[in-house]
């Protein structure tokens, strides 16, 4: 049931990302955002999930990314690398919802965490959801017969309906049944909410650089599960699974993450990590207009020590603005391909 609340934060959050779109911020500013907000993702959708890493941690573990790790931070870092990936490929505009989609994210997420033949394919053995206080069983899942065929019908509705069902509407109606049908043995959270931001960016709201939904749930991961999940036996509950309640509460939390965003702006603006000074635009202007630059080119623009050179161009590389070639005396910088 399309209720006055659910309208009213689908009119609201398209407001708000109106806004966002009209407001114009450095290049400096967004590239910075979208780390913080690929971090952010990536430590509230593995915590949903129990991941025990606290945000400090998470952000040690994706800028330093160890080699020798434990299960829980080969969790944060597949999420991450999902993330990356994904982001990529819509960038490039190659990324439609689809099954095949749906088990690469699934693979990705579980890489090093579940055996290769059990990684990336829909379950073949029946799974039960318990409840995490009590370990009581509180849903029966589809049976394994009915898994791809459910999985395929609800891509084949979103697909066939893009054009009829509002993208909020739609993404949300994605979540909820993927939840409900519960593909796989492990990783159902994981997969359906990248695939959910996927969904999302595809239709117009990309929540890859922007902002992180999965933060709003794991503000109150009861509350998610509760809306989001069903209690009982799948087979029984068919007909009476009623999306209003989860529809307003996926809607709200985007309007949440968004204000969020909408705040934080300013700050990153101003922040001394991401904060340009005019002698590093000296340095992407020169290369925009030469292609490169060396640190022979940039002294003669600049008044500044040889070693406080080396930290400018530092500076520039650490936020993804330009990339270093060469070596030693034959070293020169050139902006990063985006």
């Amino acid at each position: 049931m399309i209720t006055d609340r659910l309208l009213g934060n689908i009119k609201r959050i398209n407001a708000l990302v109106n806004e966002l779109n009209n407001r114009r911020f450095p290049h400096i500013v967004l590239v910075e955002l979208e780390r913080t907000a690929r971090a952010v993702s990536t430590y509230a959708s593995t915590s949903i999930e129990g991941n025990p890493l606290p945000l400090t941690e998470v952000k040690k573990i994706l800028k330093s990314k160890p080699d020798h790790i434990r299960d829980s931070e080969r969790e944060v870092l597949n999420y991450n690398q999902a993330l990356q990936y994904l982001n990529k490929e819509l960038e490039k505009g190659q990324v439609k919802l689809s099954l095949d989609l749906i088990l690469r994210i699934r693979k990705q997420v579980t890489v090093e965490l579940l055996p290769k033949f059990e990684s990336g394919k829909l379950r073949d053995k029946p799974v039960v959801v318990n409840d995490p206080r009590t370990r009581k069983i509180i849903y029966l899942p589809p049976d394994i017969k009915d898994v791809r065929r459910l999985i395929e019908s609800l891509i084949e509705f979103v697909n066939s309906n893009r054009d009829e069902i509002d993208p909020l509407i739609l993404a949300g109606i994605f979540h909820k049944q993927m939840v409900i049908i519960h593909p796989f043995m492990d990783g159902n959270g994981r997969t359906t909410r990248l695939a959910t931001k996927v969904l999302l960016a595809e239709m117009g709201l990309n929540t890859f650089n922007l902002f992180s939904f999965e933060n709003y749930y794991n503000k109150n991961v009861t509350r998610y599960f509760q809306t989001v999940g069903e209690l009982g036996n799948y087979y029984e509950l068919l007909d009476k699974i009623d999306f209003t309640s989860w529809l307003e509460y996926f809607t709200e939390g985007i309007i949440d993450e968004l204000l969020r965003v909408q705040e934080l702006l300013p700050e990153i603006g101003i922040s001394p990590e991401t904060k340009l000074e005019s002698y590093h635009l000296k340095i992407l202007e020169f290369i925009k207009e030469k292609g490169f630059i060396t640190d022979r080119d940039y002294a003669k623009l600049v008044d500044r020590a040889k070693a406080t050179r080396a930290l400018d161009f530092k500076k520039l590389i650490n936020l993804g603005l330009i990339t270093r070639k060469g070596k030693g005396k034959a070293t020169y910088y050139v902006l990063k391909e985006k």
